[in-house]
């Protein structure tokens, strides 16, 4: 390993603690590096302008970051055991290659502001994914409860309640994902702030040029004090995986009713083949592995969220503590991101079994009808609702499903899905 940045003269560094206080950072920072050597640049920019560095340093910096970007994304360069992490790696490239300059790029800034832009500047890109799967989900959505609408027995309790459709099952998770991806976008707009200069927490005696480091690197607003950006290491990071998780316990619940619809007992929808897989064992299994791990990939998203939530029993000031930190929001924000990915596909091609849905929906499914057509009649609801309950095995008797659906024109309800509310909703997103 190269010596880390911190060590003092006549202190031995052992192996063991070493590879303790590094811990996975080095193979963590992998993700966040590029975004660190472009706020290394903005930094060197900023030197400049106030005249820390010459013009001349300022571009032999830029061009060698610019270099290790490439030959890190190539894989000329590996972040590996070599360093302590992503930061020393970056100052000790800049160093063989260009001795002094290269020592004087962290003039002005601590590993603690140049770990939170970088990882601010990766949670703004994952919040731009976040919002694009959510918004895909929802198009996908729309377009399928715009198609002719397929009765499908609606539940509660899990237990055979009123008629619904497939159109109203797909229009209501076309509406939380659109709610998911405004709440992407408003994380996105919360956590848009530069906490770049800000140093270890307290500033530095420098006249740091941060409106010019927060508007090249993209940031909406400068993170003013410096207390409070240690502050948000952590909160802001919870605001995100709670964005996720939001998204994750639409899906959780999609892939529940998507787990009971393709059983044998209910056998209303199939899976795409490429969705499900083969038992170890026995020959005639089709498992919807895909859809199970789905309703589980919630808990790696509020496990990480819990993590961190957990580390954050601290004082102000930053703390050694919230190095571990950056794994929980690696995996937890990671593996939403993929599990969402994959539903708008999922949804596009499943198919309904509209023979078994029918049968499913059974004559006791219409009471509830029977009971506010007596009501809208002027019969007193509770009075209607004694009669329809004692009649509920012969409530179907002249009527569809079809019929059901088209005399549901309560907003929203099967007659009047307002599909078109939801698009312009959608829509919004674009402007």
């Amino acid at each position: 390993m190269t010596q880390p940045l911190w060590q003092k003269s006549g202190i031995q560094i052992d192996a063991k603690i070493m590879r303790f206080l590094a811990g996975d950072d080095v193979i963590l920072d992998r993700e966040f590096f590029l975004h660190d050597i472009a706020a290394s640049k903005a930094h060197v920019e900023g030197l400049a302008n106030i005249g820390v560095v010459s013009a001349d340093e300022a571009a032999a910096l830029k061009r060698e970051l610019g270099a290790l970007a490439g030959d890190f994304k190539s894989g000329a360069f590996v972040l590996d055991e070599r360093f302590e992490d992503g930061h020393s790696a970056i100052e000790a490239r800049l160093t063989e290659r260009l001795g002094d300059a290269g020592r004087r790029v962290h003039t002005g800034r601590s590993r603690n502001d140049q770990i939170l832009v970088a990882t601010r500047l990766w949670l703004k890109e994952k919040l731009e994914a976040l919002e694009t799967h959510c918004r895909a989900i929802a198009q996908v959505c729309l377009d399928r409860a715009a198609q002719p609408a397929v009765p499908l027995p609606g539940y509660t309790h899990l237990q055979r309640a009123v008629v619904s459709s497939t159109g109203m099952w797909f229009a209501g998770f076309a509406e939380g994902f659109i709610d998911n991806a405004f709440r992407a976008r408003g994380t996105r707009e919360l956590i848009d702030a530069n906490p770049l200069g800000t140093a270890a927490g307290y500033g530095v005696n420098l006249p740091l040029d941060r409106a010019h480091t927060t508007a090249a690197l993209g940031f909406a607003r400068m993170q003013v004090s410096p207390i409070y950006a240690q502050l948000s290491r952590g909160k802001y990071e919870i605001a995100v995986l709670e964005a996720i998780a939001a998204a994750m316990l639409d899906v959780r619940r999609l892939a529940w009713d998507l787990s009971l619809f393709t059983t044998a007992e209910f056998d209303f929808v199939k899976l795409p083949g490429e969705y499900t897989t083969g038992s170890s064992i026995m020959p005639n299994k089709r498992n919807p592995d895909v859809v199970e791990l789905l309703r589980a990939s919630y808990a790696s998203v509020a496990a990480a969220r819990t993590e961190i939530e957990q580390l954050l029993s601290l004082p102000s000031g930053y703390q050694r503590d919230l190095q571990f930190s950056k794994g929980s929001i690696f995996h937890g924000v990671r593996h939403g991101l993929m599990a969402l990915e994959l539903v708008p596909d999922l949804l596009t091609r499943l198919e309904w079994n509209e023979p078994k849905m029918r049968v499913a929906i059974e004559p006791a499914m219409y009471a509830t009808d029977v009971a506010i057509e007596q009501a809208a009649a002027g019969v007193p609801f509770r009075d209607a609702y004694r009669a329809a309950a004692e009649t509920a095995a012969s409530a179907g008797q002249g009527r569809t499903p079809e019929g059901s659906l088209a005399q549901r024109t309560s907003p929203g309800a099967g007659h009047d899905l307002r599909l078109d509310e939801l698009h312009d909703r959608l829509g919004r997103l674009d402007g």
